[in-house]
């Protein structure tokens, strides 16, 4: 019987710089999806790679006086060791340099140009290096910025060829809004009203100002812009419309294509619409997820809150990483990172929880039995209780992995991990081992521990590949008891199982003294940032004032009692705050940076006496104080929570 398929891919990754912790999630969570398909039985494909043409490339190679090739090659090599570093078991890695991809791609361009959906006209408009996209004056930010990263943008006008979007607009809004294949869903209504109903624009698919691309192959001048050339990786790699590989009749449609949702757009519309166009079949599902955030941005190398996973992974193993990113990140929610909630969740989840229950088996084990447990058995309270839970485990597990809901899956494992370490609580083996008319219930209670860490460690492997065959020696479980079939089952362990003592394999961390160390680490080790990656230039410094003047400026405290955005804008929230007298409303262009859900029972900086004004109908009474980041975004200043409301700032 032939196995099933199963078709995952990340996007390609765009080689600016040094990968860092923001860009593992997408590439561990398909990881761990496709680890646990194979358990499964699935004959899987995982695709990942790297997007490496384009203007900003270019440059970047220009300046470092490589061409752009050599660039590309040197930072390749970083993603791919940061990749087995992580233990990341991709099947294939695409670069759109590769010969292959190149010969699909010009041949995807050709063939939707011979069909009229690609044609020739002029580009006017605002044009973002660092995106590399076109914008309509009504799609930029409040402050004519590019609505994606907020950098600025720069007129650009030049022959270009087009692709028609809008024969497939009705067709994707169905897509989108009538069948599942937006997870989560609710991103649909996002895109339908911003890019949809509005009327789905011409997108423009080649350049003529630059050199670093696929060659048009009837139009020398031109090279194919972005998103034709990297969105066309997952069908290249699997040998469509070249001779590299022969996999496309098995493998397509992909089962998930998973992405962060900054590039969306560009999978849930454009993707779809080249699809359409080629009379191929769509991807089943589109998985989208937030980004990790720090102090609530994401990270960034501009920003220079990047975190390093090689530091990280130095101190406290890569399974650890593994686990946390995949254990915060909701799907489509973003997930804030600091060393503190790192450590935390390690702490309470691995060291505490897992870590803990091992431990303690083994241990009890080697010492009321020398490490191999007797035969008999008796039952006893809280037995069935713990067996029910674990046998129902896979299941709950299964379910929560088809819905791409990681983070959900890994809770239910580790309610099992705390239910099994209630367990040893409430049986108290310390006790049993001090009777010796008890050892028969004392190794009842040690083998149902063994098959609860069993059954958990062979689930949890696919999350964390290297640290679960650590657990199977010591729990003395053979190659033979760990798969997917035994993971279903309770009583697969030998009744005369022998245990190994091992190390610990989660040490518990002193929080404080950990945090203090990883800061010195990462500032020693950071590298300088080169103005040309940061883009930052403060605004001038304004005209000097006189203390009397800044004296008319009433800065004071606020909490955040309530936030919502402004109906009739997408740029504006309203906020009720607790200013210290009596409340007031303060509505802020802050809405393309901050859900409201960010900000309540927050403390914010507001200008208390600036005259009362109307937005979009709504009145304003103050303004929330922010500061520019290099990247053009708004960053709420949070002064300390310990402040009282109506403080003043001097």
């Amino acid at each position: 019987m032939e196995k099933k398929t199963f078709y995952i891919t990340t996007p390609i990754y765009y080689p600016s710089g040094n990968p860092h912790i923001g860009h593992c999630y997408t590439t561990v969570a398909c990881d761990s999806i496709a680890r646990y398909r194979r358990m499964q039985g699935y004959d899987v494909m995982f695709l990942t790679g790297t997007d490496e043409h384009g203007l900003k490339i270019e440059q970047k190679a220009a300046e470092k006086g490589v061409t752009p090739k050599e660039y590309v090659d040197e930072i390749v090599k970083t993603f791919k060791k940061l990749w087995s570093y992580m233990n990341i078991s991709y099947d294939r890695y695409i670069r759109t340099t590769d010969d292959y991809h190149i010969e699909t791609v010009q041949k995807i361009f050709k063939a939707l140009y011979d069909k009229g959906y690609i044609y020739k006209g002029e580009y006017k408009g605002k044009y973002c290096t660092p995106c590399e996209s076109f914008w309509t004056e009504s799609q930029l930010d409040e402050n004519g910025c590019c609505p994606e990263c907020h950098r600025e943008v720069t007129e650009a006008k030049e022959e270009a060829y087009f692709f028609k979007m809008s024969p497939f607009a009705e067709r994707i809004e169905k897509l989108l809004t009538e069948t599942d294949y937006l997870q989560p869903k609710t991103r649909a209504t996002e895109l339908v009203n911003n890019f949809i109903k509005p009327g789905l624009e011409d997108l423009c698919v080649s350049r003529t100002t630059f050199k670093w691309g696929i060659p048009v192959t009837f139009d020398d001048k031109h090279v194919v812009y972005v998103w034709i050339d990297a969105l066309s990786n997952y069908i290249s790699a699997l040998g469509f419309w070249n001779e590299k590989y022969n996999d496309f009749d098995k493998f397509w449609p992909a089962d998930v294509h998973m992405v962060a949702k900054d590039i969306m757009r560009f999978h849930a519309i454009i993707w779809p619409a080249m699809l359409m166009a080629l009379d191929l079949p769509l991807p089943k599902h589109l998985a989208v997820h937030g980004w990790i955030t720090f102090n609530g941005q994401k990270m960034s190398k501009s920003l220079g809150n990047v975190v390093d996973p090689f530091i990280l992974g130095e101190r406290y193993g890569a399974d650890a990483i593994r686990y946390h990113i995949l254990r915060e990140m909701a799907l489509g929610a973003d997930s804030s990172f600091s060393n503190e909630i790192m450590i935390n969740r390690i702490n309470s989840d691995l060291a505490n929880g897992l870590g803990n229950l091992v431990s303690r088996t083994v241990a009890m084990a080697d010492k009321y039995f020398g490490g191999t447990l007797p035969v008999e058995r008796e039952e006893g309270d809280f037995d069935a209780e713990l067996i029910a839970e674990v046998e129902e485990l896979r299941a709950k597990v299964d379910d929560f992995m088809d819905k791409t809901q990681i983070n959900n899956a890994l809770a239910e494992i580790f309610k099992v991990v705390s239910r099994a370490n209630k367990y040893i609580d409430e049986t108290a083996p310390w006790v049993l081992g001090k009777d010796e008319s008890k050892k028969a219930r004392l190794a009842t209670v040690l083998y149902n521990l063994l098959e609860t860490i069993r059954i958990v460690s062979t689930l949890l492997s696919n999350f964390m590949p290297t640290t679960m065959p650590k657990v199977w020696e010591q729990i003395g479980a053979a190659e033979s008891d760990i798969t997917y079939e035994n993971a279903g089952k309770f009583g697969v362990l030998p009744a005369d199982v022998t245990v190994h003592r091992g190390e610990i394999i989660f040490p518990r961390i002193d929080v404080d003294k950990e945090i203090e160390e990883l800061n010195k680490i990462i500032g020693s080790k950071a590298e300088p940032e080169e103005k040309a990656d940061d883009g930052f230039e403060p605004a001038p410094v304004a005209d000097e004032i006189t203390i009397d003047d800044f004296a008319k400026v009433d800065l004071r405290v606020a909490l955040v009692k309530d936030c919502e955005k402004v109906k009739k804008s997408k740029k504006l929230l309203c906020l009720q705050l607790d200013d210290g007298f009596g409340g007031r409303q303060v509505v802020s262009g802050i809405a393309a940076w901050y859900k409201p859900e960010d900000l309540i029972g927050k403390k914010v900086v507001i200008v208390a006496n600036l005259k009362p004004v109307k937005l979009c109908g709504v009145e304003s009474n103050g303004m929330i104080c922010a500061a520019d980041t290099p990247d053009g975004a708004a960053n709420v200043i949070f002064p300390d929570q310990d402040l009282p409301c109506g403080a003043k700032l001097r």
